[in-house]
């Protein structure tokens, strides 16, 4: 190789560089909080939501982080709050101790049956604050849920509803 050419070739490798040592930067970690019953129920929710989050490519150890408490109790809620989560997912009845906690980080909860009664959120369709989520039954939203049912599976003609606690 001659002298000009290996200076092009270094001068290339050389401009190259900053890209390629910003290219192995691993992504940033980010951190989820989830604060939930320990319950069989439990269990399965949650590993539906690892199994959603790994299809949407957030893999734990990888590129997220998920501190985990089970026991649902205000200082359990404080420690988790003080990891300083991106979001929390909670489970009830995991919401009154986040809500005492802080009103700073965003909750995301499932299953909360009155949430708006309860006093976690404004109204369904505006949360206000820090608390958004999903109600465990909302009437309001029955037509819905059975056109989507319809969407899905076009040849059902019976639906039974029930609600377990």
């Amino acid at each position: 190789m001659r002298r000009r050419e290996f200076i092009t070739l270094l001068g290339g490798a050389a401009a190259a560089w900053p890209l390629a040592a910003r290219a192995q930067q691993p992504e940033r970690m980010r951190r989820i909080g989830v604060f939930a019953g320990q319950s069989a129920q439990n269990k399965e929710r949650l590993d539906a939501f690892r199994k959603g989050l790994e299809a949407l490519g957030w893999v734990e150890g990888r590129n997220i982080h998920v501190d985990y408490r089970y026991d649902t109790n205000p200082a359990e809620a404080a420690e988790l709050l003080a990891l300083a989560p991106e979001v929390i997912l909670s489970i009830p009845p995991g919401l009154r101790p986040l809500q005492q906690a802080g009103r700073t980080v965003p909750i995301v909860f499932v299953l909360a049956l009155e949430p708006v009664a309860e006093g976690f959120v404004a109204s369904l369709a505006r949360p206000g604050g820090n608390m958004t989520g999903f109600a465990g039954w909302d009437p309001v939203n029955a037509t819905k849920h059975l056109q989507l049912l319809k969407d899905i599976a076009p040849n059902i003609n019976r639906v039974l509803s029930s609600i377990i606690p």
